[in-house]
């Protein structure tokens, strides 16, 4: 964090779920490149264990589509700055769905890739239906060979809020957000 960046942080407020004083509340602000100034908040419960984070640009620029071609080892490393509002659809494995229990995060292309791979992890480990395991066990292959670099694979970001975006300039973004189209 940098001197400009200040953590503020609530504690012991009451947590929607348990209903205990466990609750804090944090908020910074960050400068981020083609984004500008982002506000990021989240709020953890210390005894459920409860947490919700998520993003918002200072500006709203409008809503925003974005897709992004893993084809190397490089690629990985592309930036992701995902909020609660978005979609994000990771080939043709699976999607990151908004909601009431969706997050906001900053993560990269490898960050998106290895929580898809939890929660096909989960799927392969806790699923009673023998179609649904074998589906999981097919998608992690094809990640892990993504990861490794020997297979490619396209994430789509798509956020009507505009707070979200793949951050490269090999992402093609559509809409009204700082990241120029490459249309």
């Amino acid at each position: 964090m940098s001197e400009e960046e200040v953590m503020e942080e609530i504690t012991n407020q009451t947590c929607p779920f348990c209903h205990k004083k466990t609750l804090s509340l944090r908020q910074t602000s960050k400068e981020i490149d083609y984004f500008g100034l982002v506000y990021i908040y989240s709020m953890s419960c210390s005894n459920c264990h409860y947490h919700k984070s998520d993003i918002e640009l200072a500006e709203s620029k409008g809503a925003i589509k974005c897709s992004f071609k893993v084809e190397k080892l490089e690629d990985l490393n592309a930036r992701v700055v995902k909020a609660s509002t978005a979609t994000v659809r990771i080939g043709r494995i699976g999607k990151i769905e908004p909601g009431i229990a969706s997050n906001g995060y900053i993560t990269n292309v490898e960050g998106l890739l290895r929580r898809m791979k939890h929660q096909l992890e989960v799927i392969r480990d806790s699923d009673v239906d023998e179609e649904n395991i074998s589906k999981a066990k097919s998608h992690l292959k094809k990640i892990n060979r993504v990861l490794s670099g020997f297979e490619q694979i396209e994430i789509v970001l798509d956020d009507p809020e505009g707070n979200s975006a793949i951050i490269s300039d090999k992402a093609e973004c559509k809409g009204n957000n700082k990241k120029k189209s490459k249309d």
